[in-house]
């Protein structure tokens, strides 16, 4: 680890209205509320332990179980920043600019991370942001190796079965089908300018970190929570 970080603001989001599985945020996952996973791991991060980690909620049953947990909750999100439509970068946006105002901190980088990403390891952090510092980039992302990969994916067009990747290229084996990667939802870094200026995670250096599938499940639904469940009784064996 270098011996001078950079400023880090990280930002756990967590909506009280979700559609997909009613008030999963803070639903028991193995006995534990869902994003104290989040919770617990920024708080063995190494990188982050000497940055703010803030929850930006706009409930108050989730932010009084943020606070429980140790998260600090140092506002709760206006009602426009928790409707159905509304995308992630705003609400980032909102919490940032809190901190730059009321804390008179202006950090280098935010970082995003999604209680519905409950695998998600201290160690997946900080090697996160070992990438970004290492390559002086401006963004890190985490994905996953795709599977089924794209080439495998079909569309339908007038009830007829086509390619979803429209291509003259015909791979017959699996394994000579070029390396395809998924966004697993589980940590979002980039410059805080970059935030700013263009709200967004993405350019031309934004680098990706890697992590396998079975920590890559993204909880939307009752099957993936039981997934998750499984995983984790299996891994406490």
């Amino acid at each position: 680890m270098p011996d001078t970080h950079p400023t880090v603001l990280a930002i756990i989001t967590a909506r009280g209205g979700s559609k997909g599985l009613p008030r999963k945020n803070i639903l028991p996952l193995n006995g534990i509320p869902l994003i104290g996973y989040t919770i617990e791991a920024t708080q063995h991060s190494h990188y982050l332990s000497s940055n703010p980690v803030i929850v930006s909620t706009d409930d108050l049953e989730i932010a009084q179980i943020a606070k429980d947990l140790g998260a600090d909750v140092p506002f709760i999100r206006p009602n426009e920043l928790a409707v159905d439509d509304i995308t992630i970068c705003p609400v980032l946006l909102h919490a940032l600019l809190w901190v730059q105002e009321h804390r008179n901190f202006y950090p280098d980088y935010t970082m995003l991370l999604q209680p519905t990403s409950p695998l998600r390891t201290p160690d997946d952090i900080d090697e996160a942001m070992k990438i970004l510092i290492d390559n002086n980039a401006d963004g890190v992302v985490s994905v996953y190796p795709s599977q089924p990969h794209p080439y495998l994916s079909k569309k339908i067009v007038d009830g007829r079965l086509k390619g979803l990747i429209e291509s003259d290229t015909v791979y017959n084996r699996r394994q000579d089908m070029p390396s395809s990667y998924t966004l697993n939802g589980a940590l979002y870094v980039a410059r805080s300018q970059l935030l700013l200026d263009k709200q967004t995670f993405y350019n031309d250096n934004t680098y990706p970190y890697i992590m396998p599938i079975e920590r890559s499940i993204d909880i939307d639904s009752a099957w993936e929570m039981h997934l998750a469940n499984l995983i984790l009784k299996d891994i406490k064996q």
